[in-house]
């Protein structure tokens, strides 16, 4: 039976992150992850995390300069500096909240030297990481036009180069559907480097009891391969959060 974590970033966005991870509990939710949390202090989300048992599974490093288009600095050419500096301090909120893990954003770039440049600030991230785990993620081209880490295969090549064991794969359905199909076909031939799996419906993003996916089957997938780590609600509502969590007992 699948477990799930609310994406923050996403849902109970008017909220304030401690209170977000409140309400994230009153719903039934078995953890909780976010986006950037940089903003509020570590403090509040501990007694958040304390107060509900929910486990916080993650956050992202900064993007950049968003309104320069910039969505992530870790494959950018000529800002090993700046990136290395999201890295560290997305580590170190980490290590302040508990937090299991890291995704380091590529950004927008292409080629062989930005492969490079991503490559070795992915081991920076790894060494520093102690037993964190360091994520990476696929974007779909529709969501994230330009944006450097685009299929799950691109993935698996950069994970094998870097060869560090802590670091894994984000394998977000939503954005493996809308780019290489069958998302239960892409989970099996990853998953040795699976390191989390989220979801949204299909292509509108919205719960996951919509759309072209049907996440029944695929939830039943994940618990045939054995997976026990909860799977994060990575949707955008429409509306109230709370108003679109009919799908929770359902799956459950």
């Amino acid at each position: 039976m699948p477990r799930f974590s609310a994406n923050l970033g996403f849902l109970w966005t008017e909220l304030p992150l401690p209170d977000a991870i409140r309400a994230a509990a009153c719903a039934g939710f078995d953890a909780v992850e976010c986006h950037w949390p940089f903003d509020t202090a570590p403090k509040a989300v501990r007694a958040a995390l304390r107060d509900t048992g929910l486990p916080m599974l993650g956050l992202n490093t900064r993007r950049g300069n968003t309104s320069a288009g910039e969505n992530g600095l870790a494959a950018l050419v000529g800002r090993t500096a700046e990136a290395k500096g999201a890295i560290n301090e997305a580590l170190d909120y980490a290590d302040a909240i508990g937090a299991h893990s890291v995704h380091v954003m590529a950004g927008v770039a292409k080629g062989a030297e930005a492969q490079a440049v991503f490559e070795e600030n992915l081991r920076y991230a790894c060494a520093r990481a102690g037993d964190r785990m360091i994520l990476v993620e696929p974007l779909n081209v529709h969501d994230a036009p330009g944006y450097f880490l685009r299929t799950t295969g691109q993935a698996q090549e950069i994970i094998a180069r870097v060869a560090c064991s802590n670091l894994k794969l984000m394998f977000d359905c939503y954005h493996v559907a809308r780019a290489e199909g069958d998302p239960v076909a892409r989970l099996r031939q990853v998953q040795p480097i699976l390191g989390h799996i989220q979801f949204a419906g299909v292509p509108d993003r919205g719960p996951p009891d919509s759309g072209t996916v049907a996440y029944a089957e695929v939830f039943d997938e994940i618990d045939d391969m054995g997976w026990q780590r909860p799977l994060g609600a990575e949707y955008r509502p429409s509306g109230d959060t709370d108003a679109s969590l009919s799908w929770l007992s359902r799956f459950r």
